[in-house]
C-alpha cells in the first residue's frame, strides 16, 4: 500500500465506495463497510440517542456496536483495506 496519509486513504475509498451498487454487495459486508464508516467518522455509537425504531436500523446499530471498540483511524483503516478488497474483485 501507498504511504499516503490515512486520512486521504479513506477518502479515496469513500468515493469508491459510492460508485459501487450497493445491490452487488453481500448485506454482511454493506454493514461492515457502514459500521467502520459510522465508527471513523462519528466515534463510538451512543445507544442513548440512537433509538432503534425498525429492523433494517437494528441491523446497522448492531453492526457499529460490535466494532465500537475500535479507533477512527481503526476503522478508517479498516473501511479501506475492505473497500480495497472489493475493488481487486470487480
Amino acid at each position: 500500500m501507498q504511504n499516503k496519509d490515512l486520512d486521504i486513504r479513506f477518502e479515496e475509498a469513500v468515493e469508491i465506495a459510492n460508485s459501487m451498487s450497493q445491490a452487488t454487495l453481500p448485506q454482511d459486508v454493506a454493514l461492515r463497510l457502514y459500521a467502520y464508516y459510522k465508527q471513523a467518522t462519528h466515534g463510538t455509537i451512543d445507544t442513548r440517542v440512537s433509538p432503534v425504531y425498525d429492523l433494517r436500523n437494528a441491523f446497522k446499530t448492531n453492526a457499529w456496536m460490535q466494532i465500537s471498540h475500535l479507533t477512527s483511524d481503526e476503522a478508517k483503516e479498516q473501511y479501506t483495506e475492505l473497500i480495497s478488497e472489493l475493488a481487486r474483485k470487480k
